[in-house]
């Protein structure tokens, strides 16, 4: 383990980012919007130079941890987009709790160095696959506040999600399908390009990140054609969802948390 950023000022960004996400899910209630909004922005900010440092550094560093972090990062970016859409949505704090670890972890874990890339192509192939990884984690969040919004409706209560029920379930399929989309066209180009990606040699593999990955879109694939031909809704879609999303996170984030920390592989 050694941390991911070594200039002062690189851990100062992310030493900032994460305080700033700590103090919007610890006070968050206690602080008007302006000043959450505020808050979210700077937490955001310099969640994405915190990113940018690690991607685009020399070397370029990647893995599990910078994964996830990026995954959190565009889970925010979304929800920062849907609160203006939506301003009564409420999920800053957890979220925000979410980015904090995810920033920690990163400095923790900063993942495997790349002096050499095969192809300028694989940058993109990783970005259509975080991509997908960020979607279906917003799909996850809209899930959970889908799953609160119901329990409320059927207790009589109010509602701590802030938006109607079946906005939610729109919003919640509406990121599975982009995100399946995307999780489609990152097989394919994997499938189709692999050695160009990865270099002579390294064709496509059906390795733990390959079964896990492909048994998730068959999971999402269900999922859309379920809610398509048999109406799936509610419990068992954010079920269905859950499980899809579980199968992804293994395939790269858990393979490669298996590689990098505890067969200490790089």
């Amino acid at each position: 383990m050694i941390l991911a950023l070594n200039a002062w000022w690189g851990l100062a960004i992310a030493a900032g980012a994460a305080l700033a996400y700590a103090l919007l899910a610890l006070a968050a209630p206690r602080l008007g919007s302006g000043a959450v909004r505020g808050l979210l922005l700077a937490a955001w900010f310099l969640h994405a130079l915190t990113l940018a440092e690690g991607l685009l550094g020399t070397p370029p560093r990647f893995g599990f941890a910078p994964a996830l972090s990026m995954t959190v990062w565009l889970v925010l970016t979304v929800y920062a987009i849907e609160s203006r859409l939506f301003p009564q949505l409420s999920a800053h704090w957890a979220l925000a709790g979410l980015g904090s670890a995810a920033v920690v972890l990163s400095l923790i874990f900063p993942g495997t160095s790349y002096h050499a890339i095969a192809s300028p192509w694989l940058p993109l192939h990783w970005a259509l696959g975080i991509a997908s990884y960020g979607l279906f984690a917003a799909a996850v969040v809209h899930g959970w506040l889908m799953t609160r919004a119901e329990r409320a409706i059927r207790l009589a209560t109010q509602n701590g999600a802030g938006v109607p029920l079946m906005t939610l379930e729109r919003l919640t399929f509406r990121f599975v399908e982009a995100g399946f989309v995307l999780l489609s066209a990152t097989l394919l180009v994997g499938w189709l390009f692999a050695e160009t990606l990865y270099g002579p040699g390294l064709a496509w593999k059906w390795n733990h990140k390959t079964v896990f990955s492909a048994l998730a879109w068959l999971v999402f694939a269900g999922l859309l054609t379920g809610r398509a031909r048999l109406g799936w809704r509610g419990l068992k879609a954010v079920r269905v969802l859950y499980l899809g999303a579980g199968l992804l996170l293994l395939g790269y984030a858990g393979s490669s948390f298996v590689l990098e920390v505890i067969l200490r592989r790089t």
